[in-house]
């Protein structure tokens, strides 16, 4: 079972499932998991080769999205699902794959296609910190510094650094060895016929309108909306905007539902 963190109590709306992206961690989404908690459960999870879940050979969208389910079947078999960039592939992976268990969809700044830029240059530059000589995270960014010029990404790297047994909280080994299948997107059939909101960045090229016959393709009920200001890291750039977007999707009526009443 993948590690989780838990924000809030069970109410009657379903609980929310914050599923991060590539590097991430649960730990991550705390403010925007806190936030939202005041309405409904939130669990952030750790996906495998992250943070303190397991670490496997393997790390394809099925795998994760079989992970994902175990987790909401945990919670009582059904939830609303945000993901971010490699998480948002997991979550739509889940969606598709597992529709029972998906009561509304957040994909964030992501599209079901293969992407051509690698992130295997991160996975070289943490693998290049001398961690003997790490005794705080200012020492772990220091060093990444030669290798990563944005300061931002050197401060999100270092929290998946555990200080005290100074390794990652990443399976570098499998991250890099599945990074084509991270860049990818699995050939999967079927459809999700729930309320869907691809929500993107208007700085960020990840989600482009030649992306959206695809996006429609598998999810018929797919709405769009963009941050302004934000780039692909838009949680984080915008969270006010992020959070109230997200809250205003999930608690919109659904009006396919009351049509069919």
């Amino acid at each position: 079972m993948l590690n989780t963190l838990t924000h809030g109590t069970a109410t009657q709306a379903p609980p929310l499932l914050i599923v991060h992206g590539l590097y991430g961690s649960a730990r991550n989404w705390g403010v925007i998991a806190k936030r939202l908690s005041d309405e409904r459960q939130v669990i952030a999870v750790d996906l495998r080769n992250h943070g303190d879940s397991p670490w496997t050979d393997s790390h394809s969208y099925p795998d994760m999205a079989a992970d994902l389910a175990e987790v909401i079947a945990a919670q009582g078999g059904r939830a609303d699902v945000v993901g971010h960039s490699m998480g948002g592939k997991a979550a739509m992976v889940l969606a598709l794959a597992h529709p029972e268990t998906v009561n509304r969809l957040v994909v964030a700044d992501i599209a079901p296609v293969a992407y051509t830029h690698s992130q295997i240059q991160f996975i070289e530059a943490m693998r290049a910190v001398d961690l003997s000589r790490v005794e705080k995270r200012s020492d772990a960014s220091a060093q990444l510094a030669a290798l990563v010029d944005d300061p931002t990404l050197q401060a999100f790297f270092t929290q998946s650094l555990d200080l005290k047994a100074r390794r990652w909280k990443l399976n570098l080994d499998t991250l890099a060895a599945e990074m084509p299948a991270i860049l990818g997107f699995p050939d999967i059939s079927g459809q999700f016929d729930g309320p869907a909101l691809f929500l993107s960045g208007a700085r960020s090229d990840y989600v482009q309108p030649e992306h959206r016959p695809a996006i429609r393709a598998l999810f018929p009920r797919a709405r769009f909306a963009r941050i302004t200001g934000a780039g692909h890291w838009l949680h984080a750039e915008k969270p006010r905007e992020f959070e109230a977007s997200v809250r205003a999707f999930l608690n919109a009526p659904d009006r396919a539902s009351r049509a069919s009443e």
